[in-house]
């Protein structure tokens, strides 16, 4: 390998350098004799200059992230001026003396590590993509940042060492396609769907659920071997646990594998070919992955653009580009091919560069590739995307999910060891001898036994059917959100609306309808000091939408005429209808000019109906009929106007002109008054028309003026390209000459209006604690007019300290005090980074943002806000795939609509989620009592089983139906940290729970020890009763001397006990069990009703206000009833039927616990208005 700019002076073997932090050592080196310093050495993805080099801002690492070798020293930033032999310059210190001695010169970088310095000659490095050449060595190599928008065409073309018109030679174009790779963009390996499988198991509730399932699994294979049941009864509770990790490991797949679309969807909107001047010849339909950095590309009308290009020169007088995808901006930009002032310019101020991923509109250009692939500002927001995806956080209600998970565990733990602790004497003996405990006997059966009861707390702890629940509340939520517009793309979403703190919205077709129209029309009064003002209403583009006031009746006076008819004609956009809604093509300004001369109406005055066209533009069709178009002159920036000449009736030629009423009245001459006579313009009409056009450009409106010209010259006959005067068209300089001596007639004030339901929307924002950030490419003063118009600002208020540009943002030492300002806020002339920054930030202070957005733009900043909000009718396909809800209706309200109800889907998540939870408190206190007062298992998983997915699950669900609240959007958003269960109503569910578990017991103790309870005689089954003492003991009575137990009834079974009579206490407790079970279904059904409200009492909110409830009790009732009295149910359940005395039992004992319930309620009313008291009283003291 050679390691010169001169190869034939140096010659180099591989070396490795030894790195320490005080010691430098070389192993293998050479002496060199470098000619030139030419450059950097990067090592860990970092440049370090050679001694003696200069280090501009273009031997940094750049924004735009190109990789490349620095530039040679005393050059300023941009392409290496040679790779002489194609292989890559290391810069030594020149002097005659050993590299040895002088290497710390070399400003290596490391810190106590071994770093290699290998250089493999030609393929030393590559760009961000394989290139598919066979390279063997990747490195850092990329091109220092050059500002293609702030340099003239020559020094573009001498920067990347080409020729507008020979283009790059194939050879070229190969070694730079080394360095920079395929013009594409990176595909990022996703999670394999094992990874994604496993990732469904980092949950605690679910690691829980998994370790008893293989531990029931286990259990119940050991039973079988040991001559046990070895039927389907053993194997239940596992295989309905597993069932619900794989059912809950498929939905969580399936909602991750779609995490990364918005990735695919961005290469959608990539071109697949490009005109491009290769070798002096050109290649009409190359492949655009081919392209690299100095490539000369020609676009026309249509095209889309493959990279970011600099435009060298126009082939039309004028090009317009659709960016608004990647600026938000609303119309067609013009581009030129003159530089900019600033080498610091936000992308929409880069007039002379297209961005890849736009289109062309209109015209045609020659263009020079500066940036491709991932270093084109799509691959940026490519980047963003998915670095936006790698930093996804959990939903505020899985956070506390988890958080309770842990708690569950831990208390899981502790009582498991507790059960253990107490029974450890019926598994574990021993005999003191000399006061040293002695002969040890170890039970393993009834180890394993309780064992089995430790696993049985576990599954009554963990509420199984809590996840399946939140999935069907959150999908009818789903369905409810949709009815109001709102779809939505991930679940979980719908519960974080709930405590969206600020919502992040885009200006443009979301605050706004992205469908400009005229809301002002100045037309010249009968003299030269008078103007008439006309009011136009509407905010589509519907001709029937709003009128325009004070609108004079009958014949149309000859100004207005000459108005409508250069709105009509001098203008290339049209609008057609499509369903129901009407669409536009082309200029959204002209289109709006479109839709007003169709309010104006027919210049008789009568109705444009009365022509018999079912045309939309039919007034339009009308004034293009009697004055048709022989020539356009096309707009331009320096000169601000569109012109278009046309021959009228009488069959002379008249030019039409519309543009910048600055610019027209600077060309204009004559001014047309009401009567169509035409006067001197003098300064008194010049400063009234200009008096109004201040007026409206304060109110942020987009200002046109409109003017004409009767005497053409040599354009008086002009018909056409064989006319002498049409070489004077093919040169756009000559365009400003012809448009002079103009007659001026009226101006309009167009705007992209405001939506008719935001303000109010807004208001409802206010008063849900909730804030606006308005976050817009747009410029700044229109915004402000926007948000002043639509209440974010009031309308006298000082906003000076809160609008601020993307720009003045990023510049702010503190960005987050900027946020601390009461109000709304709002970001102007905002680019993707700045979006993505003020997400970031707002989740650092702890926010739940809601951002909203329809451009390729917005996709990274809605991929890491917490909701990301895309708009369905104008949003891109990558901003849906990087959302979490799409808009159907593009429309602010509707946000606002969906915050209310994910606010009312979370209080009822709340109140199913404590309903379990208040149950399965129940269950685990049934199963510590049964375990500590030693009496048999009341309760075995499988019924625990069945009660925590099946008979809870329908109540649960239904309580997600409960009435929203009427005061839902009058209270501040809840924090994202707020718990689920605060201490008192912890302290309720606790109490709950110790009833739910002392009523199960002890209807289980109940049956063996008493022939009635309550007056309800229960010996009609002829069962023997026994004392508290033996139930307790019944581990020992195969000690008892003469005990006997009588057969009994269940249904149509008879149990005996002949053989062993100590079997009362296992087979014979199945009619215990039946009951334990039925009073702790009726309990939680009763439950429910108790959770319909959190302090309302159930005579103010009766049962009724939710009848999906009662019909979901009836349902798990219902349910209740199969498995009792259909025999293969009840055997696998381990249940009997029972008789009506029984069912009188089982409501006796079940019933109070509303009772309970209605107490506390109470006391937490009391509570409640105690405390408002107490900060009412607070408050006047202050």
């Amino acid at each position: 390998m050679q390691i010169s700019s001169d190869p034939s002076t140096c010659h180099c073997t591989i070396g490795f350098v030894v790195c320490t932090t005080s010691v430098w050592g070389l192993l293998s080196v050479a002496r060199c004799r470098p000619k030139a310093w030419v450059g950097a050495l990067i090592i860990s993805g970092r440049p370090v200059p050679a001694v003696g080099t200069t280090q501009s801002a273009s031997t940094t690492h750049s924004q735009q992230g190109q990789r490349a070798v620095a530039a040679p020293a005393g050059r300023r930033g941009g392409w290496p001026r040679a790779f002489p032999g194609g292989r890559k310059t290391l810069a030594f210190p020149p002097a005659e003396t050993p590299l040895i001695s002088r290497l710390p010169d070399l400003s290596f970088r490391c810190f106590g590590i071994f770093v290699p310095a290998i250089f493999l000659g030609e393929h030393w490095d590559k760009g961000g993509q394989d290139p598919g050449a066979g390279d063997g060595v990747e490195a850092a190599l990329a091109t220092p940042t050059f500002p293609a928008w702030a340099r003239d065409v020559r020094e573009c073309e001498e920067e990347f060492k080409v020729s507008a018109s020979w283009g790059l030679t194939s050879e070229e174009v190969h070694r730079r396609r080394r360095i920079f790779g395929w013009n594409e963009l990176e595909r990022h390996s996703g999670p394999s769907i094992w990874q994604l499988v496993l990732e469904q198991f980092n949950d605690t509730l679910v690691r829980i659920l998994l370790v008893a399932a293989v531990i029931s699994f286990v259990l119940a294979w050991y039973d079988g071997d040991e001559g046990g049941e070895m039927g389907i009864t053993a194997f239940v509770e596992p295989l309905v646990i597993f069932l619900i990790l794989i059912v809950n490991a498929i939905v969580g797949v399936w909602q991750e594998s779609n995490a990364e679309k918005a990735l695919e969807a961005l290469k959608e909107i990539q071109s697949e070919h490009a005109t491009v001047r290769r070798g002096g010849e050109l290649i009409p339909s190359l492949p655009a992955k081919e392209l690299v950095p100095g490539d000369i590309v020609e676009l026309r009308a249509g095209d889309k653009v493959p990279a970011d290009m600099r435009v060298l020169n126009l082939i039309s007088s004028t090009v317009r580009v659709e960016q608004g995808s990647l600026t938000g901006e609303t119309d067609a930009i013009n581009k030129t091919h003159h530089k900019v002032d600033s080498e610091d310019m936000d992308i929409q101020g880069k007039e002379c560069m297209v961005f890849a991923g736009t289109t062309v509109v209109n015209g045609s250009c020659v263009c020079l590739a500066t940036h491709t692939g991932m270093n084109t500002e799509i691959g940026k927001v490519h980047s963003q995307i998915h670095e936006a995806a790698q930093s996804d956080d959990d939903t505020p209600l899985k956070k506390k999910l988890n958080e309770f998970g842990e708690v569950l565990t831990a208390l899981i733990g502790v009582i498991c060891a507790l059960v253990w602790l107490i029974n450890v004497k019926y598994f574990l003996t021993w005999d003191y001898v000399d006061g040293w405990p002695r002969n040890f006997k170890f039970s393993f059966e009834k180890c394993t036994y309780y064992f089995e009861i430790a696993v049985a707390l576990a599954v009554a702890a963990i509420p199984e059917g809590l996840p399946a629940v939140i999935t069907t509340c959150l999908a009818l939520g789903t369905r409810k959100m949709a009815q109001k517009n709102a779809l939505v793309r991930k679940l979980p979403s719908v519960e974080t609306l709930g405590c969206t703190t600020v919502i992040c919205s885009d200006k443009t077709g979301t605050l706004t309808t992205n469908q400009m129209s005229v809301a002002r029309l100045v037309a010249i009064g009968r003299w030269t000091d008078t103007v008439r003002k006309f009011k136009v209403e509407g905010t589509t583009y519907d001709p029937h939408d709003g009128c325009i006031h004070d609108w004079p009746v009958g014949k149309m006076d000859p100004n207005l005429q000459m108005i409508a008819k250069i709105a009509a004609v001098c203008n290339d956009a049209s609008v057609t209808l499509s369903g129901h809604q009407y669409l536009a093509s082309g200029m959204s300004t002209e289109a709006a000019l479109k839709v007003l001369v169709e309010k104006m109406g027919l210049p008789m005055g009568s109705d444009p109906s009365c022509l018999g066209s079912a045309e939309v533009l039919s007034c339009c069709q009308y004034w293009n009929s009697i004055a048709h178009r022989v020539a356009t002159l096309e707009f331009d920036r320096m000169r601000k106007s569109m012109g278009v000449i046309v021959k009228s009736e009488s069959g002379s030629n008249i030019l039409l002109v519309k543009g910048a009423v600055e610019n027209l009245l600077e060309r204009s001459t004559h001014i047309q008054l009401f009567d169509g006579s035409v006067v001197r313009l003098d300064a008194t009409s010049r400063n009234i028309i200009l008096k109004e056009l201040h007026e409206m450009s304060s109110n942020a409106l987009r200002c046109l003026g409109f003017a004409y010209k009767i005497d053409l010259l040599e354009f008086a006959t002009y018909d056409g390209e064989h006319h002498p005067a049409y070489r004077l068209l093919l040169d756009p300089a000559n365009y400003s000459s012809i448009e002079n001596d103009l007659i001026f007639v009226g101006l309009v004030g167009l705007r992209d209006p405001p939506r008719e339901a935001v303000q109010k929307a807004i208001e409802d924002c206010r008063a849900a604690g909730i804030r606006i950030m308005v976050i817009t490419g747009d410029n700044k003063n229109t915004a402000e007019a926007i948000c002043r118009e639509i209440g974010v600002f009031g309308p006298e208020e000082d906003i000076r300290m809160k609008s601020i540009t993307g720009k003045e943002f990023m510049c702010l030492p503190d960005k987050k005090e900027f946020f601390r300002r009461s109000g709304g806020l709002l970001f102007s002339r905002a680019e993707p980074k700045h979006k993505q920054e003020i997400v970031r930030l707002l989740k650092e202070e702890g926010e739940v943002v809601a951002m909203t957005g329809d451009g390729v733009n917005d996709a990274p900043a809605l991929r890491l806000a917490d909701i990301g909000i895309a708009m369905g009718i104008a949003g891109t396909e990558v901003a849906k795939e990087a959302s979490d809800m799409v808009l159907a209706d593009d429309n602010f309200s509707t946000i606002v609509a969906a915050v209310a109800e994910g606010r009312s889907i979370y209080n009822n998540m709340k109140a199913f989620i404590r309903y379990m939870i208040s149950s399965n408190i129940g269950e685990v206190v049934s199963i510590f009592l049964t375990a500590a007062l030693g009496i048999p298992e009341g309760l075995i998983p499988v019924q625990l089983l069945w009660v925590n997915l099946v008979t809870d699950g329908p109540p649960a669900t239904a309580l997600g139906f409960n009435p929203p609240d009427r005061d839902v959007m009058k209270k501040p958003p809840r924090r994202s940290d707020d718990s689920l269960i605060n201490a008192w109503i912890l302290f309720r569910y606790l109490i709950i729970g110790l009833y739910v578990g002392i009523a199960t017991v002890g209807v289980f103790i109940i049956w063996y020890t008493h022939g009635s309870f309550l007056g309800i005689d229960l010996s009609g089954d002829g069962h023997t009763l026994v004392t508290f003492s033996q139930l307790s003991n019944w581990g020992q009575c195969a000690t008892w001397e003469g005990f006997q137990v009588s057969p009994f009834t269940a249904g149509s079974r008879v149990f005996s006990f002949e053989a062993n009579p100590c079997d009362y206490f296992q087979s014979g407790k199945v009619k215990a069990m039946t009951l334990s079970l039925s009073v702790l279904v009726a309990i939680e059904m009763f439950n429910s009703l108790n959770a319909l409200s959190e302090d309302a009492s159930l005579l103010m909110m009766p049962p009724w206000v939710n009848p999906w409830l009662l019909l979901a009790m009836s349902v798990s009732f219902g349910l209740h009833f199969l498995i009792l009295y259909v025999p293969i149910l009840a055997e696998v359940f381990g249940i009997v039927p029972l008789s009506f005395n029984e069912w009188l039992l089982v409501l006796a004992v079940a019933f109070p616990v509303i009772l309970i319930d209605e107490m506390l309620k109470f006391i937490g009313r009391c509570r409640s208005a105690s405390c408002h008291s107490r900060q009412s009283q607070k408050l006047k003291d202050d």
